[in-house]
């Protein structure tokens, strides 16, 4: 019974797979990187009941490779053949078929037998996969933990993390397929989380890499707006992902950051450190008027507690106050004396009363001038 429905099967078979096919890459979603071929068209005008086998390629069969695709047909040795330039072939390696004009003998007699012999199936499997070339883009990263940025507007470490994602192109798609892909796979995606778990370690370490080697050069809050360059550290890097096109035939295109923030610990640090600058800022905008008035106030003491003889009283906690010019004539109001200018004027005074050219009243006179007393 066994012989009898393996010699049905292997008729049956051969006969279906007489039909010559046109196959095309199944639909790529965007993280899809290899995708299985598919029928084009199928049928067409045969009843299903008589589609041909999985894996069994017709000579004359047709198949198409769209744009940015490579295709890949596979035997039982592994890869039989690549083709990288879109476009439609022709399939000669298959299958004989009466179809294609290889004769009933060769192509019915001679299959059944084969078959027969393997229980009803073809002898022989092939397969073809699609690889897609185009940018596979939006992969998500981001650290696990707090990564050290010695930043330079700060001057100290501080701990950030940071989100983002990065865009990858094969441009090795043999290397890619016998490199990267398990065996035996026909579809793959970076939807997969087994795939995205094979490159996320290299390119988070190229990104701390990367980070490194720009905290000398930009701030945190400036590492946004460069992007490439960040891109460029990375693809630099030949330990990590700076070696994936050499070993498995992608290359890094872009990465991302979509965001970067700070630990608590160093968020608090920079607060604190905003929180000083801005309450210095306040003391530097104090009116000028006030720091006036409070210093012809401690010169005032100052004279009034110590004298003029040796100026040591008036130097006392002053700081800017209005006065007079050295010849002993009153500034106006838009002319403030430098401190200097004050003390000259005033042992001039001194000097002018020691010797009787002014009196005592028109000394004291002066210096209420100068003290706006």
């Amino acid at each position: 019974m066994g012989i009898f429905k393996a010699g049905a099967d292997a008729l049956r078979g051969t006969l279906s797979d007489q039909w010559k096919d046109i196959i095309t890459a199944d639909r790529f979603s965007e993280h899809t990187v290899v995708a299985p071929g598919i029928l084009d068209s199928t049928n067409n005008g045969r009843g299903s009941n008589t589609r041909g086998s999985d894996g069994v390629i017709t000579n004359g069969s047709k198949i198409r490779i769209p744009e940015n695709t490579a295709a890949f047909i596979f035997s039982q040795g592994g890869i039989e053949n690549v083709i990288t330039t879109p476009g439609e072939y022709e399939y000669k390696n298959g299958e004989v078929s009466i179809f294609n004009g290889d004769g009933a003998r060769k192509s019915i007699l001679e299959q059944v037998k084969s078959r027969v012999e393997y229980g009803g199936v073809a002898s022989t499997k092939k397969e073809i996969a699609f690889v897609n070339l185009r940018e596979i883009r939006d992969i998500k990263f981001g650290t696990k933990g707090p990564q050290v940025y010695h930043d330079i507007f700060y001057d100290c470490d501080l701990e950030v993390y940071a989100y983002g994602s990065f865009t990858i192109k094969i441009v090795d798609a043999e290397s890619f397929v016998k490199n990267f892909v398990p065996p035996n796979v026909r579809y793959y995606s970076f939807d997969d989380k087994q795939v995205r778990a094979k490159v996320l370690p290299d390119l988070v370490q190229s990104f701390i890499v990367a980070l490194n080697a720009l905290s000398s050069t930009y701030r945190i809050s400036q590492l946004l707006a460069h992007m490439n360059e960040l891109s460029q550290q990375i693809a630099k890097d030949e330990l990590n992902a700076g070696s994936w096109k050499r070993r498995f035939g992608f290359d890094i295109v872009q990465v991302s950051v979509e965001n970067i923030e700070f630990s608590p610990e160093s968020r608090e640090l920079v607060n604190k450190y905003n929180l000083n600058k801005m309450e210095l800022k306040a003391y530097e905008n104090i009116p000028r008027n006030a720091s006036n008035i409070s210093a012809q106030q401690k010169i005032a003491t100052g004279i009034q507690n110590n004298g003029l003889g040796d100026m040591g009283g008036m130097l006392y906690g002053v700081n800017i106050a209005q006065g007079i010019s050295p010849n002993g004539e009153m500034k106006g109001n838009n002319q403030a004396l430098t401190l200097d200018e004050q003390i000259d004027a005033l042992k001039k005074l001194k000097e002018l009363n020691a010797s009787g050219i002014l009196t005592d009243e028109e000394f004291n006179a002066k210096k209420k001038e100068i003290m706006g007393l």
